[in-house]
Formats: C-alpha cells, sequence, structure tokens
C-alpha cells in the first residue's frame, strides 16, 4: 500500500527533499504558498543543479485565496533570444548547438519569476517574509554544501565528455577532475555569494545591477550574443492562464510559448473516451492515453510558438466542439502513425498549499543537463541552452529571431475540482511533461487513486525526454505483460525501461480537501518528498 503524506495546515512537494523542507520552514513562520516557493525554488537550484538553476527559465501558477475568492494568474519568466542574435551565426551549420557559447542565446528568467510572483502575491494577499530569509536556505547549501545524488552522478558521469571542455563546467561540476561520488558535499561558493548579492541588493539586481553587468560581461567574453541590453530590457510579465471545462472540474495551465495547451487537450480528449475508466494500470487507459497525445502534440507542431507568432487563438482549442472533433479521431483498436517527439529536458516541478488555500504550481529549467554547460566564472551561474529549441530554418513556427521567446515544454499544471478540492500537479520530462500529468490526474482524479499511489504507478512515454533519444512508445517494466502484449497487437512500437525508470520524469501532486486537510505524493524515480504540517 502506497500512503500519500498528510497534513492538516499546509504542503509541500519537490523531487528533492531538502526543497519540500526549505518550503515547509517558511510556512510554519508563517510565510504563505507563494514566498515558500521562492525558498523551495531557491534551494533546488543548489540541490538538483543538473536539473535546473537560476540561469535557466521558470513558469509559475498561482491560485489566490483573495476576498473576493480564488484568482487565477500565470507568471511567464520566459527569456527571449538576444537583440543581436542572428541566423548568421549559426551559418554552416544546420541546427543551433545544444552546448557551448553558442547555446547561451536566449535570457534567463527564472530570478524575474521569483520577484514577479512575490510582487503579485504581495498586491493580492500581503508580504510576510524578508527576501534574506527565502534565501537563507540556498546560502548555506551553496557554501557548505549538499550531499550529491545520484541522479546527479549519473547525469554528470553522462555528459562529462561533452561539456568537460565548455567554460565553466568542468571547475564547477567536477572535483579534482573526477565525477563526485554520491553522498559527497557539493559545495557552489561563488554560487552562495550571488544569492547573498540577491538577498541584500534585491532580485532585479540579477537584470539591472552590478550582478548583472558582472555576468553580461562574462557571457560577452565567452561568445554568448547575450549583452547587457538584453539583462536591461527582460522582466518577467503576468498573462491569464488557459482553463478546461473537464467532467469533474477546471484545469488550469499556462499559454505558449509553453506546451500547457498540449496538456490541456489530453485532458480533454481522455475525458471523452471511454478508455480512460478503464483500468488505470491497463491496455485500453494506455493506448487511450498516447492516442490523446498524438492529436494534441499534432496541435502542438503546427501552432505553439512565441504568442506575438502565433495566427492562432490557443484558448480555441478548448472549445467543446473543437475537443469533441479531435476525440473522433481516437481509434480504440489501432495505434495512429507517430512522427518524432521534441526532444529531452531537464526540470523540475513544484508545489505549495498553505492553509489559507493559496497554491502555487512553479516549474522551472535550464533545458537540457547542465544547460548550455557554461558556468560564469564570477557569479557562478550555469546558463541555460533553452535557445538550442529554436529552428534556423526561417519558415519553421519556431525559427530564431532575436528577441522571440523560444518553445517551452515547461508548464506547470493546477485544477479546482467540483468536489472542492484544490490539485497542484506537474512533471519534468521533455514531451513526457503532459504525459506524466494526464497520469498523475486521471488516476488521482477519475480513479481516485491516492495521490503517493497515482504518481508511483507504472508510467509511460511516447517520444523523447531527459537522455533519451528514440520516439517509442516507453513503458516501465512494472506493466502486466498482457498490458505490453495487448498495447503491441494495437500497434504500438514497445520499449521497455527500469522498473522505476528517471526517464518517465519527476512527478508530483498535492492536494487541499475540502474539509482543509491536505495531502500529497512525491516521485520515487527521484531524491523527492513530500513536508505538511
Amino acid at each position: 500500500m502506497l500512503n500519500s503524506v498528510r497534513g492538516r495546515r499546509g504542503i509541500a512537494v519537490a523531487p528533492h527533499a531538502l526543497a519540500s523542507q526549505s518550503a515547509l520552514a517558511v510556512l510554519r513562520e508563517g510565510g504563505h504558498a507563494v514566498e515558500a516557493m521562492v525558498a523551495a525554488a531557491a534551494t533546488i537550484t543548489v540541490a538538483y543543479p543538473h536539473m535546473n538553476g537560476i540561469g535557466g527559465d521558470s513558469f509559475w501558477l498561482l491560485s489566490l485565496a483573495t476576498p473576493n475568492g480564488p484568482k487565477l494568474i500565470g507568471i511567464e519568466g520566459c527569456g527571449k533570444a538576444a537583440a543581436g542574435v542572428s541566423t548568421l551565426d549559426y551559418q554552416g551549420r544546420s541546427s543551433i548547438p545544444f552546448r557551448g557559447p553558442e547555446a547561451a542565446l536566449t535570457m534567463a528568467g527564472t530570478v524575474s519569476a521569483w520577484e514577479r510572483s512575490l510582487d503579485v502575491a504581495a498586491r493580492e494577499i500581503g508580504s510576510r517574509m524578508p527576501l534574506p530569509r527565502l534565501l537563507e536556505d540556498a546560502i548555506f547549501y551553496a557554501r557548505h554544501g549538499v550531499p550529491v545524488t545520484a541522479s546527479q552522478q549519473r547525469s554528470t558521469l553522462a555528459k562529462c565528455g561533452e561539456l568537460h571542455d565548455v567554460p565553466g563546467f568542468a571547475e564547477t561540476f567536477l572535483q579534482a577532475g573526477q565525477v563526485p561520488a554520491v553522498g559527497s558535499l557539493f559545495k557552489q561558493p561563488r554560487l552562495a555569494a550571488t544569492f547573498e548579492q540577491l538577498a541584500h541588493a534585491g532580485l532585479a539586481d540579477f537584470y539591472r545591477g552590478d550582478l548583472a553587468q558582472q555576468m553580461a560581461h562574462a557571457l560577452q567574453a565567452v561568445g554568448s550574443p547575450l549583452r547587457w541590453a538584453d539583462f536591461q530590457h527582460h522582466e518577467a510579465i503576468e498573462c491569464r492562464p488557459l482553463m478546461l471545462e473537464h467532467s469533474l472540474g477546471r484545469v488550469y495551465n499556462m499559454p505558449p510559448p509553453t506546451q500547457g495547451l498540449v496538456s490541456l487537450l489530453i485532458l480533454g480528449l481522455m475525458d471523452r473516451v471511454p478508455g480512460s475508466r478503464s483500468d488505470p494500470l491497463g491496455p485500453d487507459f494506455v493506448h487511450a492515453a498516447v492516442e490523446a497525445t498524438k492529436q494534441a502534440f499534432k496541435v502542438r507542431d503546427a501552432h505553439i510558438t512565441d504568442p506575438l507568432h502565433m495566427q492562432v487563438d490557443p484558448a480555441s482549442f478548448l472549445q467543446r466542439q473543437v475537443l469533441d472533433e479531435l476525440a473522433q479521431h481516437i481509434d480504440p483498436d489501432h495505434a495512429a502513425r507517430w512522427g518524432a517527439g521534441k526532444g529531452p529536458a531537464d526540470t523540475v516541478w513544484m508545489g505549495v498549499i498553505d492553509q489559507h488555500g493559496n497554491a502555487v504550481s512553479m516549474i522551472q529549467s535550464i533545458y537540457h543537463e547542465f544547460g548550455s554547460g557554461i558556468v560564469l566564472p564570477g557569479s557562478g551561474v550555469n546558463w541555460q541552452n533553452r535557445g538550442a529549441s529554436f529552428s534556423l530554418d526561417p519558415g519553421h513556427i519556431n525559427c530564431l529571431k532575436p528577441g522571440k521567446k523560444p518553445f517551452h515544454t515547461l508548464n506547470p499544471a493546477l485544477a479546482h475540482l467540483n468536489d472542492g478540492r484544490v490539485m497542484v500537479y506537474g512533471s519534468m520530462g521533455g514531451d513526457g511533461q503532459p504525459q506524466n500529468q494526464c497520469a498523475v490526474f486521471t488516476r488521482a482524479v477519475v480513479h481516485g487513486l491516492n495521490p503517493q499511489a497515482a504518481v508511483s504507478a507504472p508510467r509511460w512515454l511516447l517520444g523523447r525526454t531527459w537522455g533519451q533519444s528514440s520516439d517509442t512508445l516507453k513503458l516501465e517494466n512494472r506493466f502486466a505483460p498482457d498490458t505490453v502484449q495487448r498495447l503491441r497487437e494495437l500497434g504500438h512500437d514497445i520499449e521497455l525501461l527500469d522498473d522505476y525508470d528517471e526517464t518517465c520524469g519527476h512527478a508530483g501532486c498535492a492536494f487541499k480537501n475540502a474539509d482543509g486537510s491536505v495531502e500529497g505524493g512525491s516521485d520515487p524515480r527521484s531524491d523527492g518528498a513530500v513536508a505538511a504540517y
């Protein structure tokens, strides 16, 4: 029996236990969910440095308990391509490199998302905790060290060859030239000093202060197209979340340039096909989810990009008649043909709900493992490679243009259910993010599995994700043999994974029940934990 963690006053879930504990400490001291999430977000950049960092992007979905009822607000911390970048910079190449200075071509939006989320919370529900307190744990762990996880050790070992000569990587992520051992203390003194600078000068210093000038100079020195002006002109924005009218409640996600629409489309289609109500570990259920994913990915690949460059309203795809029509394309007896996925990603999702009903679903990323691999010499910031997702084909929907936002796999999710519950949930994992969201939401909400069981249950993955290059339908080996065989008979190209395979992402979820109690589940595929009180 897989039991959820339950509590009464507040809950936090993260793929690293120290991040959950940082959030819980803030809640216990009287902070609200947004402040607790900033603490968790800062801690996890230090504790899970291969997965995320302040040199990446971040997206927040807030449900704030205002006097007039819950208020849904999206915060987009998405960095644009450098103003001076050009496809001519990549002449002679078929694609943008995934590593090195040429990959570090988009601004980092994570810290701006923290700042904007705190500002929005102050406006709507007030402020309770000073910024130095929220960054306190991150500063300590960066300066004094955090034990290396097996996940970090595996990623460092797997990527060391291609990253060893990228500026700053070896001196930051290797110890005496070797991959650090699991359990050894990983210290980041330059990053500790950067967090101290932010704690005292304010988060805006990352974009318009001394820290920004230092990082802009360092990026230019290593060959990145980013400049001081790109820092000055960046800001996180508030946006209206997308909303799906599900039969069991309202489900929210982020608009483009994220693939939040994909996650909602899959749930909307699953709400319309009988396979979604069948055994949540059986072949009909998995087949329905996979076929819904294919339909949603067609929409994604045809339309989703920087919203300023889109020709359609993403919310139009969530209308009942459109969903009804798309559902007709799902054949319960045959797998549709499948093309190719969007590729790997490196990300963390976290959720926090406080005793007042404020809820946050947050995701932040540096894209691939260790991002571009560049670690800036003064600040210790590992810069993302999200810009590598741009195409050099001028006719492609996600073609590279100066000042354009890249397509993002990132999409945090949140639901207000008809039975009075509030749910925050999400996952890391490229193509796997919307599929993991489908698995967790459907198993927990439609089938009634407790949160931990819903997260732990065997998962599938169509396409590519973190560390993978094949586009097969991947199944964890815990699925019953007859389920695997039936899926093959339906026409799926099956690849079996380990029992609890990190390829299937790090998911999590948390609920606030109608009676005020809270419960949640974290992913055994990660180093995560649920913390509640």
